[in-house]
């Protein structure tokens, strides 16, 4: 990939990402202009909570395999806020996930529902170092979503962790308090926690760490046993988000959650993943039915190995982020921050990619096309800012655009055809002519 960043006198700071052999066009082509990207900056929509991704067992134990070096750069290319993504939005597991060496638990002992034995001792060989030196390179605040893939195997129908199974009636009450120990004992390790989301992927049944809620399972744990307990504990401000799976069933789920105003005034959103089908007109049904809660895109990935090299990579994350972000998404959070060359590892073979990989007997890290992408939103779009209107003319280009804090402008212009687009962008400052190089994603700052 290419990225270059230039200051033209044009449309502003120009951050453009294109393929290998294709070059970066500095001045708009000859001939009249075949688009034109509109901007109006004076209607605004929802305001950004920001961008991340996961901290994950896997992604940590590969972090420490890398030398001091390393370690450093691969924490300043994702938080620093001034020469990295300056990542703000992020999330973590609670008990194993796929992306971990193994099955485990914070509570492992059959029947203590006093928690006697809650600890979080793993974590603390790994996770908790990880996410502690993220804190220290942001130097500023970065949310945290806490999200399960199963409660203990002794708390489930199929006595194990992996494999489905539901959550017990008799075990519920302590399963939520389970929540309220792990934020207890982050935020004591000076990790303070943003929300929890109830359970990942809560209607598939995994070869690895999984359980399975019906959306009335859920509402009712929701309703009964979660909001109540972290209200009870002094954490009311803790926010919950539920679905936390796929797109194609968000707008049922979110609808049997929000038609009981019991379980409904614990919620403060719904989040989604990208697997599946796109269902991006799923996204704006929930928020035209529900426009008091909001949307968080919570997991995504290139699944089936670490796709290394791969340009398609990038172009999925840009598109799924631009098209979520124009439906009223608050906040995009990518899967595994750091996976080795093989996209593991992962204790069921599950790999995947990662927009960073580490070559650990090289000492290297391998930035993907999914990286560049993802700083073209993270980098531009700043914690706080609004999305306001913006439209092309051309189907082939996909745009969004926001209003920062400090006043500027990010706008975001992909082109997934195999050819220039020559382009006026208007509405920013003076309009401009300018073009973007086939199948490349540029961000433009006024």
């Amino acid at each position: 990939m290419r990225c270059v960043l230039t200051a033209q006198g044009g449309p502003g700071p120009l951050f453009e990402t294109t393929p290998e052999g294709v070059a970066a066009l500095a001045a708009a082509p000859e001939g009249g202009p075949t688009a034109r990207v509109w901007v109006d900056r004076s209607r605004s929509f929802q305001t950004v909570e920001g961008f991340g991704g996961a901290f994950t067992e896997a992604a940590a134990v590969v972090w420490q395999q890398l030398s001091a070096p390393r370690r450093e750069e691969l924490l300043r290319r994702y938080f620093d806020p001034a020469l990295g993504h300056g990542y703000s939005f992020c999330r973590v597991h609670m008990n194993s996930c796929d992306f971990a060496l193994g099955n485990y638990a914070h509570v492992e002992q059959a029947g203590d529902v006093d928690l006697t034995g809650f600890n979080i001792d793993r974590d603390r060989q790994a996770l908790l170092p990880f996410i502690q030196a993220a804190l220290r390179m942001a130097g500023r605040p970065v949310k945290l979503l806490v999200s399960p893939w199963s409660p203990p195997a002794w708390m489930k129908s199929n006595s194990q962790m992996n494999h489905g199974g539901h959550l017990l009636p008799q075990f519920r009450q302590a399963w939520a308090r389970c929540f309220v120990r792990f934020i207890q004992a982050y935020e004591a390790e000076g990790v303070p926690v943003w929300g929890v989301s109830v359970q990942n992927e809560p209607a598939a049944v995994q070869t690895w760490d999984s359980c399975i809620y019906s959306a009335e399972e859920e509402r009712n744990f929701v309703r009964d046993h979660l909001g109540p307990e972290l209200a009870r504990a002094g954490l009311g401000h803790i926010k919950i988000v539920v679905w936390d799976h796929n797109r194609d069933g968000m707008v049922e789920r979110a609808s049997v959650m929000y038609a009981d105003p019991e379980a409904a005034k614990y919620v403060w959103g719904t989040g989604f993943h990208w697997y599946g089908e796109d269902h991006f007109d799923h996204v704006q049904l929930v928020h035209d039915a529900w426009p008091d809660k909001q949307l968080l895109f919570t997991e995504g990935c290139q699944e089936g190995g670490p796709h290394t090299g791969e340009w398609a990579l990038g172009e999925r994350y840009g598109r799924s982020m631009i098209n979520d972000l124009n439906r009223w998404t608050v906040g995009w959070i990518d899967w595994n921050l750091l996976l080795d060359t093989t996209g593991g590892p992962n204790h069921v073979g599950n790999l995947c990619s990662a927009p960073l990989l580490a070559d650990t007997d090289a000492d290297a890290l391998l930035p993907q096309s999914s990286y560049a992408y993802l700083g073209h939103f993270a980098r531009f779009v700043k914690p706080g800012a609004q999305r306001v209107l913006c439209a092309a003319t051309r189907q082939d280009l996909e745009v969004c655009a926001f209003t920062n804090p400090d006043g500027s402008t990010a706008t975001v212009v992909m082109n997934r055809s195999d050819a220039p687009i020559r382009f006026e962008l208007a509405g920013t400052g003076p309009n401009c002519t300018t073009a973007i190089p086939a199948r490349a994603i540029a961000t433009f700052v006024a």
